[in-house]
């Protein structure tokens, strides 16, 4: 179906990945080791799986690659704001990431390492677009998310009618954010990131991540205000 997320309850990507990721499918009396192979492969650090599939292990780069699919994608979505074109985004991430791991010098994370890899292809696909380009769907891939974190955060939760349209108010505040401060915030506020692991993702200093993310909550808030969602207790804030 067109617009709907990927699915990546299950194992997933296009089978020709697959294939260049895990290689070809095993044969019957295999399954029962791959199984225990892989089950001990996920308790290895995300250091260490670079490590082997550099030395040529494919089966931890799919584990690496099945760890961190989910969260990928979720950057991607917030990035691009269409579902398609984050799930392309977060397959190339992992075509590149593969390609590349000879020049992943160890001197970040992996995870990092990956993340900017998805960071730099989406903002690559936004600068790509056409420039009359103002919609997406009728109804925005990002909202469901949204307010699940809001129904699950909330003490005393708004109708869902409500709840739709502040998720609504939301993203339309975070696209009104220059690139760089509405993908430091996703980063950190939507993501999760501390300003360290975001400033090598995005490759600024800490300082620069706070700044960025205080300028772009101020400008989010004064949006929400002006639409009637002033945050309680927080309507006379700059």
């Amino acid at each position: 179906m067109a617009g709907a997320a990927p699915s990546f309850d299950k194992e997933r990507l296009s089978d020709w990945i697959v294939l260049l990721y895990l290689g070809p499918r095993p044969l019957t009396h295999e399954v029962s080791s791959r199984f225990g192979a892989r089950s001990a492969m996920s308790k290895r650090t995300d250091r260490e799986l670079v490590d082997a599939a550099r030395a040529g292990d494919r089966e931890a780069f799919g584990t690496l690659m099945r760890r961190h699919q989910r969260r990928i994608y979720r950057l991607a979505l917030h990035l691009l704001r269409d579902a398609a074109e984050a799930e392309d985004a977060t397959q190339e991430t992992f075509v590149r990431a593969y390609g590349a791991l000879d020049r992943f010098d160890g001197r970040s994370e992996a995870f990092t390492w990956i993340y900017r890899i998805a960071v730099n292809l989406s903002l690559n696909v936004i600068r790509a677009r056409r420039p009359n380009r103002k919609s997406f769907s009728t109804e925005d891939p990002r909202l469901e998310g949204v307010l699940v974190e809001t129904r699950a955060g909330s003490a005393s939760p708004l109708g869902d009618s409500e709840n739709r349209e502040l998720g609504r108010v939301l993203c339309e505040g975070m696209d009104a954010l220059s690139d760089t401060l509405r993908t430091t915030l996703i980063l950190v506020g939507v993501d999760g990131l501390s300003h360290a692991q975001a400033g090598d993702v995005l490759g600024c200093p800490e300082g620069t991540v706070a700044w960025r993310v205080h300028e772009a909550r101020k400008k989010l808030k004064v949006f929400l205000v002006q639409r009637g969602f002033a945050p309680k207790g927080e309507e006379g804030a700059a």
